[in-house]
């Protein structure tokens, strides 16, 4: 039997201890990885690797013994409880004996759970899995996680109270991170509200979401979105004692006032701009990009974005002869200019 994507997350996290078994399949790994991890948690328990009450089989050993599977399930162990066999990475030359073992499964044998990757409606695994009256089958596609599923995930994780503004920073970042991030991510933010009694908020989003590779250019970029001229001399020498290179220094401007722009030039207006932006921006970085877009307007940032192309075709010409990081001091200082205007 089929799971619909609607009813699948549900029964992932309550799976039926009397079935046959359970395909999971789709292309993102780590997506359908996560999705079996829950759903064996769920059946043998926190303790039911210890108690040897799983048993793993990769699929590239069944294609050397059939007998494997049908061995796994039928196995008794030393502890009560129910018993999964797990068959990982499942191929159509594992098929044989997958089949085999759903005829030979009786009830009280060990529930069969196979992960593979992406299925075509043809596989024999998937038609064998889709047909059966007491498995079911579930394709796992690269959709980000719902409303509900985030909740659910915050509650495992330990926290219930949270705000209307750090769970729209939450979808956001679900939308934008792998599962396997997303998941350390909401683990990182349990860990920091640990005896926090206070809602969780956008903040605190903010403060244990990963940062971008160019987090240390934000003190300079946001010093020219803003007009402040005078601290741009400082900040380049502080920059150039660092290491960061004009050229990188250039690109790193231009992404930042694209990113205005495209909040700016949003039909819905700014607010609604810097809410779609990919990847998302949270907490106080993005009250201050949306009062930067705001005060520059989309006019003024095309101007940004043509001065700033300028300055990265000089830095690449074969015939400039000022010295790049002056070219580039001297592009932010008019930027700066620009924005009082």
């Amino acid at each position: 039997m089929k799971l619909s994507g609607r009813d699948a997350p549900g029964y992932f996290a309550r799976p039926e201890p009397g079935r046959t078994g359970l395909l999971i399949h789709g292309p993102d790994a780590m997506r359908v990885a996560l999705r079996r991890q829950e759903v064996i948690a769920a059946l043998i328990g926190p303790a039911g690797e210890e108690e040897m009450r799983l048993t793993r089989l990769p699929a590239a050993e069944l294609r050397k013994d059939p007998a494997l599977l049908v061995d796994a399930i039928k196995a008794q162990g030393f502890f009560p409880g129910p018993r999964v066999a797990f068959v990982e990475d499942a191929t159509e030359t594992a098929a044989p004996a997958i089949l085999a073992a759903l005829d030979e499964w009786q009830e009280g044998d060990a529930q069969i759970i196979v992960t593979a990757g992406q299925l075509k409606p043809t596989s024999k695994i998937r038609k064998a899995f889709e047909g059966h009256t007491n498995a079911y089958a579930a394709a796992i596609y690269d959709d980000p996680p719902s409303r509900g599923e985030i909740e659910a995930q915050l509650k495992k994780s330990g926290l219930k109270d949270i705000s209307s503004d750090a769970m729209a920073d939450l979808t956001a970042l679900a939308r934008a991170l792998d599962p396997g991030d997303f998941r350390q991510t909401l683990e990182k933010i349990s860990l920091y509200k640990l005896d926090d009694p206070t809602p969780l908020s956008s903040d605190d989003v903010a403060a244990c979401a990963p940062l971008s590779t160019e987090a240390e250019l934000d003190d300079i970029l946001n010093i020219v979105a803003e007009g402040q001229s005078g601290e741009i001399g400082p900040m380049m020498k502080r920059l150039r004692a660092q290491g960061v290179q004009p050229v990188t220094l250039c690109i790193a401007a231009t992404r930042h006032f694209r990113t205005l722009y495209a909040a700016a030039a949003h039909p819905g207006g700014a607010s609604q701009g810097i809410a779609k932006l990919r990847p998302p921006v949270f907490g106080p970085r993005r009250d201050r990009m949306l009062r930067q877009a705001q005060g520059w307007g989309a006019a003024k940032l095309e101007d940004a974005l043509g001065l700033l192309l300028e300055t990265d075709l000089s830095l690449r010409s074969a015939g400039q002869t000022a010295p790049d990081g002056a070219q580039v001091e001297r592009a932010l200082i008019r930027l700066a200019m620009l924005s009082r205007r």
